[in-house]
């Protein structure tokens, strides 16, 4: 039985974990960390007071690099949701992991789907000179581009330098029109607004014809699965893995 703490316990995702690990039959809850509620407040306290096997964390950009070094230094295995990770501190957490032998699972995003959406997208992009992403979400997500813009970026940019094969030299009249210019020049544009969840469009283009590549996420339970998943595998390893479908079969 895996021995799971959730630290974000309150949050709109981590209710959704707590109640993911108490219906599988190979986990269980250790410990709900939350700094509302009655939780225990700090990853410290909850170690001190229950065995944690494998800690998943839901919880916002300004804290989930100190939860997450904190966790590898002191032999806690770590299944990290929350976005909003520098390229300069991921490289950290992966070498604070190799040097503590202590598995680390960061995934920007959990939905099966997505990682398809993703894939797919790493596909078209060695076919493809030209490519944008839209990603749109709910207006309380504090961290943009999200972390699956980002990560789609990466892997589209493994297949060429430069997605803007062809474009003339661009002038914003207004500073961000053309949105953020991430990895081989892929633009990257953030909608926030009420009423969406989390979706994330790829735009490919050439001469005569558009592809999109498109998912949609309407329930957090959809990334459950894939919370679950990643929780199995970092109990049984520690290794560092960045990206659910690293270990999808």
């Amino acid at each position: 039985m895996i021995k799971v703490a959730v630290c974000g316990a309150l949050g709109k995702m981590g209710k959704e974990v707590v109640n993911a690990v108490n219906n599988c039959p190979d986990t269980e809850l250790a410990a709900q960390i939350d700094i509302t509620g009655d939780c225990f407040k700090t990853i410290e306290d909850a170690q001190k007071n229950s065995q944690i096997d494998v800690l998943v964390d839901f919880t916002q950009p300004k804290s989930i690099y100190e939860n997450a070094k904190y966790c590898l230094t002191h032999g806690i295995k770590i299944v990290i949701g929350t976005t909003g990770l520098t390229d300069e501190q991921v490289e950290e957490l992966k070498k604070l992991s190799k040097e503590n032998n202590t598995g680390c699972f960061i995934a920007p995003n959990f939905s099966t789907g997505a990682v398809l959406m993703m894939m797919f997208a790493q596909t078209a992009a060695k076919y493809f000179d030209n490519a944008e992403i839209i990603e749109l979400h709910h207006n309380q997500k504090k961290d943009a581009p999200s972390g699956t813009a980002i990560k789609t970026a990466q892997l589209m940019a493994q297949a060429k330098e430069s997605f803007t094969c062809g474009n003339c030299a661009e002038t914003e009249t207004l500073k961000g029109a053309r949105g953020a210019n991430s990895y081989s020049n892929i633009h990257i544009h953030s909608v926030r607004m009420p009423g969406f969840m989390a979706s994330q469009e790829v735009i490919f283009g050439s001469n005569g014809q558009t592809l999109t590549v498109r998912h949609d996420s309407t329930d957090r339970k959809c990334y459950m699965q894939g919370v679950l998943l990643a929780v199995k595998y970092v109990f049984d390893n520690n290794n560092f893995v960045y990206g659910l479908e690293n270990i999808l079969s």
